[in-house]
């Protein structure tokens, strides 16, 4: 089995290797468990097992992961256009996905790029204004011209979460490509904007399962794989 490997990219992050087991949490983004070989295991928050060669979690579904020897596991921002494939499905809970047993890393680079087609193209403004500056609801909607109510009810009815878990979400993938540049995990999470490496932890822990040590040391590793490679 090749160690295992974590990458991040605009619109998506993925991990292949083993999973231990998981401590409940919720995604601001659509997961994608897919075995390399068997079936992978989701427990949902009731309690309900579900297994299957490939499931999909829809964003802020808390779950956690039962062990598997080795999976594959997609985060695929509600914002970019491969979420506008999995939206179709209307799942709302842990669902299988047999359709997507045969997905790679590659599927999703090309399409995490593009923006949403579904998406109001006053709530895609209001998210890039909150992806590059600080700012409160009431300015955030005034500058879109919307009302803090219906943002927030857009936001919700199409990313299936308010604005501020997305926020959180785009923090993290800020954190972690910090981390994917070398940096401390203390300056990382500066960079992100949590308010301290404690709250990074706290965050990623909760809306990853994974820890900043962990993400780290995966970073790493592939990053001693691909000079490896190159070396040969």
């Amino acid at each position: 089995m090749s160690p295992p490997r974590f990458a991040i990219g605009e619109g998506y992050a993925f991990y292949q290797g083993p999973s231990a087991d998981g401590v409940f949490h919720r995604h601001a983004a659509f997961q994608i468990a897919v075995a390399v070989r068997g079936e992978v295991g989701i427990v949902d928050a009731a309690g309900t097992p579900h297994r299957a060669a490939a499931l999909i979690v829809p964003p802020m579904v808390r779950h956690r992961l039962l062990p598997t020897e080795n999976l594959r596991i997609f985060f695929v921002d509600p914002h970019c256009a491969f979420a506008d494939r999995l939206r179709e499905r209307r799942d709302s809970g842990v669902a299988p996905a047999p359709e997507l047993y045969g997905l790679g890393e590659h599927d999703i680079r090309h399409a995490a790029v593009r923006p949403a087609g579904e998406l109001d193209p006053r709530l895609r403004e209001a998210m890039d204004v909150m992806a590059g500056e600080r700012i409160s609801m009431p300015d955030l909607a005034a500058r879109v011209g919307l009302s803090p109510q219906h943002l927030r009810g857009l936001a919700r009815r199409r990313l299936g979460m308010p604005l501020t878990r997305w926020r959180a979400w785009q923090r993290l993938r800020r954190a972690t490509e910090a981390l994917r540049e070398g940096r401390p995990v203390a300056t990382a999470a500066v960079l992100g904007g949590f308010a301290d490496q404690a709250h990074l932890t706290r965050q990623m822990r909760e809306m990853m399962g994974l820890t900043p040590a962990t993400v780290l040391s995966l970073l790493r590793s592939a990053s001693a794989a691909d000079q490896a490679r190159r070396a040969r």
